[in-house]
């Protein structure tokens, strides 16, 4: 699988993530975003042994976008206090089952998810076990009963923006973990209609912000052409 880099120096790389891999190394699976990373740069710069990279945020499996990665232990523990604190600017585009009636929007929520189970729930304020999950959305196209969604996260919940969609009605296309699978559409069956458009941070060295932006999968052109058409118009 070819590797896709968005922006490289010494610090940081990030890179476009393909649908349906996982971002880093989980459970003994050989073919990760961060394992495809790291023999890039093996490959690049010659360089024999490991190659250090610190995985600083993840996205699901089945979501694509911008995924960052540190190049040295300083700027993994500064980009990592970066997503702590919240100040990484996180945009994603997805496309959802029904018509959102609002053109913006903010969806608060608690959330809970235990290591042993697939999904994550929408839980009582407050529970044990839950955290508050926030984001802002605004829409950006409806068509033939999916709407386009623009997401910006203020929390970053494992599965936040699937759930928080799903819980209101609108699951997110492909998604069969929150009730929309694709159906017979098996190609894309590793594939939701969640995107990381873009990520904007502060380099951990330079201090001046960075914001890249991502081109969507292939297979978002051949589902969703007319409506990816509006959605760039808008966005």
């Amino acid at each position: 699988m070819n590797l896709h880099v968005l922006y490289e120096d010494n610090h940081c790389i990030a890179v476009a993530k393909p649908p349906g891999v996982p971002s880093a190394h989980f459970d003994g699976v050989t073919e990760t975003v961060d394992r495809m990373v790291r023999d890039y740069l093996k490959a690049k710069y010659s360089k024999p042994g490991n190659v250090f990279l610190g995985v600083v945020h993840r996205l699901d499996k089945p979501v694509s976008g911008v995924l960052l990665f540190a190049r040295t232990s300083k700027a993994a523990a500064r980009l990592s206090e970066q997503f702590r604190l919240g100040t990484v600017e996180k945009r994603y585009w997805a496309v959802v089952e029904g018509t959102v009636a609002s053109d913006a929007g903010t969806w608060e929520d608690w959330l809970a998810k235990e290591d042993s189970s697939p999904t994550a729930e929408i839980v009582r304020p407050g529970s044990a076990g839950g955290k508050c999950c926030r984001l802002h959305y605004r829409r950006l196209a409806d068509l033939a009963g999916r709407t386009a969604l623009e997401i910006q996260l203020e929390t970053g919940r494992r599965h936040q923006i699937r759930v928080q969609a799903a819980s209101r009605g609108h699951p997110i296309l492909g998604d069969a973990k929150y009730g929309h699978p694709w159906g017979h559409t098996a190609r894309i069956r590793d594939a939701i209609a969640l995107h990381a458009r873009s990520l904007e941070w502060e380099h951990p060295t330079l201090g001046t912000r960075i914001r890249l932006q991502c081109d969507f999968p292939e297979f978002w052109r051949e589902q969703f052409a007319p409506l990816l058409a509006m959605m760039e118009e808008n966005g």
